[in-house]
């Protein structure tokens, strides 16, 4: 398992529970990244790895489904010009796309960066699309620098 860096500025979404689809929080108010790129001018790549630690998951129904979304924006409310820029799906073989196995508890990375079809995005927040009969996820994100990428 590689490790990051943490920084408790990079946390996008606190170990609560959730049953239903929303953004995420931390401290129970809706957490977004500021790249730090200014709209309009000339950008700033950021390429990133969203570290998701899931430590429980509802599949008992066995058609829970559970999108894990990294987004981007030029609106820091995010009302606006929302764009996906990563995704991982969970949940259960039935509902998962290709027919993927039943979803594991543990730790994934997804890479993204704000940067997509020629449009930088300066804010950055987690979102999680929920579906199926008994749906629950209890998982943590942070940001992760992808020094690695060029």
């Amino acid at each position: 398992m590689r490790s990051f860096t943490y920084d408790t500025n990079l946390l996008l979404k606190d170990s609560t529970a959730l049953t239903a689809s929303a953004a995420a929080q931390v401290a129970a108010v809706n957490k977004v990244f500021d790249t730090g790129f200014v709209s309009g001018g000339p950008g700033a790549l950021f390429k990133g790895i969203a570290v998701l630690d899931v430590t429980a998951m509802d599949i008992s129904s066995a058609d829970e489904k559970y999108v894990l979304i990294i987004q981007g924006s030029n609106s820091p409310t995010f009302a606006s010009g929302i764009e996906n820029l990563a995704e991982l799906d969970l949940g259960a073989t039935a509902s998962r796309n290709g027919g993927a196995g039943n979803s594991l508890i543990g730790r994934y990375e997804v890479s993204f960066q704000n940067e997509q079809a020629d449009v930088m995005y300066q804010y950055i927040r987690h979102y999680v699309l929920i579906s199926g009969t008994t749906p629950t996820i209890t998982h943590t994100c942070f940001v992760g620098r992808d020094f690695l990428a060029t």
